[in-house]
């Protein structure tokens, strides 16, 4: 029997428009559902205020409330609806049947070539525009010409999986095209190479530029040049605890922190690659920058988490990812100047959403110049990255060489993309 196809994602919008949108997703459960979910909302530029997460291991039920981040795109909510639709599993096969949900091919990578007019900002919107189209960005490269043109390089993957289609392709031209206007010399998109299979190349950053951007904050070491403001460092003071007296079948853990972008995807991401299953879980309102949130868990077996080991690492990855979920630094590289920017890729492979996004919005913001970009992976001994490696270029307003521009730099793009 099961529920009508319409029932499965429901998106009520509040009576005012400062009230958030509820999102309801009714549907059969699956590992890292939770995780899926709250990635989506983020791709959408939408900020989870509240959240009730419930399964019993075969069907879930999750209610989100949602508001537009300030700097985001416009929402367009039936493609956010369809998106959210295409990560639930089948309502009739996965619960009558019990069959598990085959693992879905990764999507074609395309590569979209644009000649433009290289001006300040205009990668940004670029990549705004991208967004809009529902695009995901995998890798970009930018390759500036000496008579004032730009070739920009962007490997991607369509959300809305129609670049099989001759008409999205088109579309996607003629919308880009119309959009930037003059600024636009040519537009091209076509299937990436076998050769661009794993289109984001693996980085070999300086040892030195490596200790920096993925020391642990918790590892007491103080190796950054540009440490949070003391404001943020006030601010970001996780606690947690773990109860596993309260329930006979569940641990229980309680987490206070600030309240930041992406922060219901990082905490569920963390769940979904510790194989550790959410049954209930409750993100409270933000209360003075502060959200509570209280998680209870069981291990994939059905099992309380009572081995304190494994309870210390899922504590220790949670607040390092609460403490310091993206690292900003800038560096020298040669004559340059380079902003690295890094996230944690998930077990499956997939960088964070909209970094790339609120990169380029907060350097436009700044008018700092970007001269090229490129998006590689970084493998350390304990994960993979993903590095945003933006070489910038002078300017009067902050003359990279000033240590007092280059920390202004690093603290907007951190704010920026904890959404402060």
């Amino acid at each position: 029997m099961g529920i009508p196809w319409d029932d499965v994602v429901v998106i009520q919008h509040g009576k005012d428009d400062n009230d958030p949108t509820m999102v309801t997703v009714n549907c059969p459960d699956k590992a890292g559902l939770g995780c899926d979910l709250c990635r989506i909302t983020l791709e959408f530029g939408l900020h989870i205020t509240r959240a009730d997460i419930s399964t019993d291991g075969r069907w879930c039920y999750n209610i989100f409330w949602v508001i537009p981040n300030p700097s985001s795109v416009k929402v367009d909510w039936e493609r956010l609806k369809n998106r959210l639709l295409s990560a639930c599993p089948s309502c009739l096969f996965s619960y009558h049947l019990n069959l598990q949900p085959t693992t879905p091919l990764p999507p074609l990578v395309y590569l979209l070539k644009v000649w433009c007019v290289d001006q300040k900002g205009l990668l940004h919107d670029i990549t705004e525009i991208l967004c809009n189209l529902q695009l995901l960005i995998q890798k970009v490269k930018v390759m500036p010409t000496p008579d004032g043109r730009a070739l920009d390089l962007f490997f991607i993957t369509d959300g809305m999986e129609l670049f099989h289609t001759k008409q999205r392709r088109d579309y996607v031209c003629e919308y880009l095209n119309d959009a930037l206007g003059e600024s636009c010399i040519s537009s091209e998109l076509q299937l990436a190479g076998p050769e661009y299979g794993h289109p984001q190349g693996f980085s070999s950053l300086p040892p030195s530029f490596a200790e920096e951007l993925f020391t642990s904050e918790l590892s007491g070491k103080k190796v950054s040049m540009h440490p949070l403001s003391q404001d943020m460092t006030t601010l970001k003071k996780p606690t947690i605890v773990v109860d596993d007296s309260l329930s006979p079948s569940h641990t229980l853990l309680q987490i206070q922190c600030v309240d930041q972008k992406g922060l219901c995807y990082d905490i569920m991401r963390i769940s979904k690659d510790s194989d550790i299953q959410v049954a209930y879980g409750r993100f409270s309102s933000s209360v003075k920058g502060f959200r509570t949130i209280d998680l209870f868990l069981q291990q994939r077996d059905g099992k309380k988490i009572t081995e304190p080991e494994i309870q210390k690492s899922l504590c220790s990855s949670l607040k390092e990812e609460m403490l310091h979920p993206l690292r900003v630094i800038i560096v020298n590289r040669g004559p340059d100047t380079e902003l690295l920017v890094a996230n944690p890729v998930e077990l499956c492979g997939r960088g964070r959403p909209r970094v790339f996004y609120d990169v380029t919005s907060a350097l436009k913001g700044m008018g700092v110049f970007i001269f090229s970009a490129e998006v590689v992976r970084h493998s350390t001994q304990e994960r993979q990255w993903e590095v945003y490696r933006f070489l910038l270029d002078e300017s009067r307003d902050f003359p990279l060489t000033s240590s007092k521009a280059r920390s202004q730099i690093v603290d907007k793009v951190r704010r920026t993309l904890m959404g402060w």
